[in-house]
């Protein structure tokens, strides 16, 4: 008998599948097996190319409770114009060894990256926030829009993007998402009052002041390409309660962690904890006597959790059929 194949899924499969998944589930999970040492995560790595041909980075991945591990492989690819991006998960089987499914991880890394920050929100949010803001109306951005209006009863959403500006066609995606966003004027007028900001730019320097912000509140944040990419001030780190997706990789490579301890004497044992602990309640959370921060920068197991819910959809479907 000849080795079944592994399923291959590309953009549109995916795109089918991702209304029918459970995505914060797979990662709520994942991150408890995280904590039980039912999963491994390697740190990331970066590859570059030969003659400045671009990069890439490997995200791994072993989720002993599922008996599965797996990579994904994003590359930058350096053209004559705009340079190619991609990303692709390889899953694999720790039972035979064997290729499950390939799949094109653009859309499931938007949606695990914005369900990882909603996990951050549900966690380490006030029970009472009522303010919610975001900075940023690219994909990655509106995906976190999508995810953290259920968590809680905000009474006001406000988004600012410069490309926003003038552009009525994105205002209004922006508002088809949910009634109660507004499109504000400046980042200063978002976060007034908020008590939940998230950043979702690619800017690799600050989008946000402490100064802008009238009360103590939670800030995610999320990585960009950019070498040292920081969305806040460095050194604004040790007057925050600092947290972050997975303690043992996200400090060596979070642009305002490594700077904040080259220059501003914080060090990565002043984090209050990650995902792993917060899920399980093994840390504190923010009383918020002072602001808050998450900083998340992708992990190989989100990548390999969310693969492994499409490839059990993906063969569920196909039984049925």
């Amino acid at each position: 008998m000849k080795p079944a194949l592994p399923l291959v899924a590309d953009e549109q499969t995916v795109r089918s599948a991702l209304p029918k998944l459970d995505i914060e589930g797979s990662l709520r999970s994942m991150f408890r097996a995280l904590a039980s040492e039912q999963a491994v995560q390697p740190p990331q790595t970066l590859t570059l190319l030969p003659n400045g041909a671009g990069d890439f980075i490997t995200y791994l991945g072993a989720l002993a409770s599922e008996k599965v591990f797996g990579a994904k492989l994003s590359p930058y690819l350096v053209t004559g114009g705009k340079p190619i991006i991609t990303a692709w998960t390889s899953l694999m089987s720790m039972e035979t060894g064997a290729p499950l499914m390939l799949c094109d991880a653009g859309l499931l890394t938007t949606e695990r990256t914005a369900a990882t920050t909603a996990l951050a929100i549900a966690e380490l949010a006030r029970p009472g926030a009522t303010h919610l803001a975001l900075i940023g109306s690219g994909a990655v951005g509106l995906a976190h829009l999508r995810h953290a209006a259920p968590l809680r009863a905000w009474e006001s959403i406000r988004v600012f993007s410069p490309e926003l500006a003038g552009d009525a066609d994105k205002c209004a995606a922006v508002q088809a998402l949910d009634a109660r966003a507004q499109v504000c004027d400046s980042a200063h007028a978002c976060v007034r009052d908020a008590d939940v900001v998230m950043l979702c730019t690619s800017s690799g320097s600050p989008v946000l002041m402490p100064a802008w912000l009238t009360k103590p509140a939670l800030i995610t944040s999320i990585s960009t390409n950019v070498a040292n990419a920081h969305e806040i001030p460095p050194a604004w780190l040790p007057d925050m309660d600092v947290y972050c997706d997975y303690l043992r990789t996200t400090p060596a490579s979070a642009g305002e962690m490594k700077l904040a301890e080259q220059s501003n004497g914080w060090s990565p044992q002043r984090i209050k904890g990650d995902l792993p602990a917060l899920v399980t309640g093994a840390c504190d959370k923010p009383r918020y006597e002072r602001c808050a921060f998450f900083r998340s920068i992708g992990l190989g197991l989100e990548d390999v959790a969310i693969a492994h819910a499409l490839y059990r959809h993906l063969r569920e479907n196909q039984s049925l059929q």
